[in-house]
């Protein structure tokens, strides 16, 4: 029997392996998981009864064979949630489905809304014409937008730069208002040092055309025909976040007969010429060397080739050179949020419904908040008495911020949260849990540009396949990272040897959000983040 060792027990690695012990006997497979959770940057943390979702995690695919493998692992509801009894609320529901009332393995269909949050007001994402719009952002202001968008419309800059891409697609003062601040927190670099393939990839379906068609539809009072949309409204989520849909996945491979190892970080890839040997993990203090016949790998990129010997110099410049923006989360638990619900979706103790919201201020370094109460009502310990928020920033590995205590993140946190007015005084927080995410987004600049000649070099390792965000070094959505997988499942049983298909994921047009495409599987959807 061949053996698959396989790197990672994330979306995509633990895809990987249901994938190849479900559809062969061939092969032994071995996860390494450096961690001791399951799913990676979609991993769930449960503290105190209160639990956080590392980003914000929608499942959402118009890929048949991804909804096909979430159904068969997590079912969709088949009887109202908590929320959805006690407001009287309607959600859709699957014939015959699981009660999220009396079982834990279950898909629930949620709502989806995420705002802008600018200058202390809401404005929808992405930014509709309607008269709330319109008053928040004043007579003024509204018309230079206008003009400022119909002047991008005319006359088009060559796009060398996200900065270029955003531009040309909402003009100068749309984008200086929200998107400028924002994608220089997230990323710490400005628009303009970013390649625009990010924009290319993650900003799918945005069409202030779009908008305006379907306002004027609104306006005029016409009904039927295609109206053009660009984010969904509703998606799937697992009842107890996330992470659960990759703990069931863990137990169903333990099932089909694989191993996977935990706290085993893989530290070296012993190779001969264009040949993978095996493997080198650490665990318990000690180093284990594992030999295979095949490997996957979802481990960061750059971490793969450094832990590779005999890499040729230029692939290895390349992939040290690879840039990460890392992430860290306060989840904060208050009575009350002081924000008003002025929407006509209903929620518990009526707060408001969004799933996060876009911090766009200049003022704080906050970049999201999460609303957990409205992802699912099973994540929130007391539901009817506390609001369960998750503050998120953007950082880099060992700065100031990332090196802060608990202690030390928590009153700069929750001080900006006054700021905002998101509370009155920091004596209303009851508590509040920090979590770090290493590597949690591959960036697109520094060598990300010659990305390509590492592709090529890493393409000649003969029983090497490369899958999900880190692995690709590619800002993939769930859905995506799962299509890697499926693509390395059919190369490796089919003896094929190009991988273009499995590196194409993400980057054709079958797999993207919009109405002509298949695509978006989490978190962040075609939003802009």
């Amino acid at each position: 029997m061949k053996k698959a060792l396989i790197i990672g027990a994330g979306p995509a690695g633990l895809t990987a392996a249901y994938e190849l012990l479900k559809k062969s006997g061939d092969y032994e497979v071995v996860v390494f998981e450096e961690t001791d959770k399951f799913g990676g940057i979609s991993r769930t943390v449960d503290y105190k009864g209160n639990r956080m979702d590392m980003g914000g995690h929608r499942f959402f695919s118009k890929v048949p064979e991804v909804n096909e493998w979430w159904e068969n692992m997590l079912p969709q509801q088949g009887a109202p949630t908590y929320d959805d009894i006690v407001l009287k609320r309607h959600m859709k529901m699957k014939k015959g489905g699981p009660d999220p009332e009396k079982t834990d393995r279950v898909m629930l269909r949620r709502n989806r809304v995420s705002r802008i949050f600018f200058d202390r007001k809401f404005y929808d994402y992405p930014i509709s014409l309607k008269f709330e719009t319109f008053k928040n952002m004043g007579l003024l202001k509204t018309i230079a937008c206008g003009f400022s968008y119909l002047n991008a419309m005319i006359f088009k800059r060559k796009e060398r730069s996200l900065e270029d891409f955003y531009v040309n697609r909402f003009g100068r003062k749309l984008y200086s208002m929200f998107f400028e601040y924002y994608t220089e927190n997230l990323w710490g670099r400005h628009p303009s040092e970013i390649d625009p393939s990010w924009g290319a990839q993650r900003v799918k379906g945005v069409s202030i055309m779009a908008v305006l068609k379907n306002a004027l539809r609104k306006m005029f009072g016409k009904t039927g025909g295609k109206v053009e949309t660009s984010l969904i409204e509703e998606f799937s989520y697992p009842k107890l976040g996330p992470g659960q849909l990759w703990d069931v996945t863990a137990e169903e491979i333990g099932k089909l007969g694989g191993t996977i190892i935990m706290n085993a970080k893989v530290v070296g890839i012993r190779k001969d010429g264009n040949h993978i040997l095996g493997v080198t993990y650490e665990q318990d203090g000690k180093r284990i060397d594992m030999d295979g016949d095949v490997v996957i790998s979802s481990m960061p990129v750059k971490d793969l080739v450094a832990g590779m010997n005999d890499v040729p110099e230029e692939p290895a410049r390349i992939a040290a050179g690879l840039p990460y923006r890392d992430y860290m989360t306060l989840g904060v638990l208050v009575p009350k949020l002081n924000l008003v619900n002025r929407t006509n979706i209903k929620t518990i103790g009526n707060i408001v419904p969004d799933n996060w919201v876009y911090v766009q201020d200049r003022t704080v370094k906050m970049g999201r908040f999460q609303i957990y109460n409205n992802w699912s009502p099973y994540l929130v310990k007391d539901l009817e008495h506390t609001v369960w928020v998750g503050l998120e920033y953007f950082c880099f590995e060992g700065d100031q911020m990332w090196n802060m205590t608990e202690d030390e993140f928590a009153k700069m946190a929750i001080a900006e949260m006054v700021t905002l007015n998101l509370i009155s005084s920091p004596s209303e927080v009851i508590d509040y849990h920090m979590e770090r995410v290493k590597k949690a987004y591959p960036a697109y600049f520094d060598t990300y540009e010659e990305m390509d000649k590492l592709i090529k070099y890493l393409n000649t390792i003969d029983n090497l396949y490369c899958v999900g965000r880190n692995g690709q070094h590619r800002y993939n959505n769930i859905d995506h990272s799962m299509c890697t997988s499926f693509e390395t499942v059919k190369n490796i049983l089919s003896g094929a040897t190009d991988r273009s298909n499995i590196w194409n994921v993400n980057t054709e047009k079958e797999y993207h959000e919009s109405d002509e495409g298949k695509g978006a599987g989490d978190e962040e959807e075609v939003e802009v983040d």
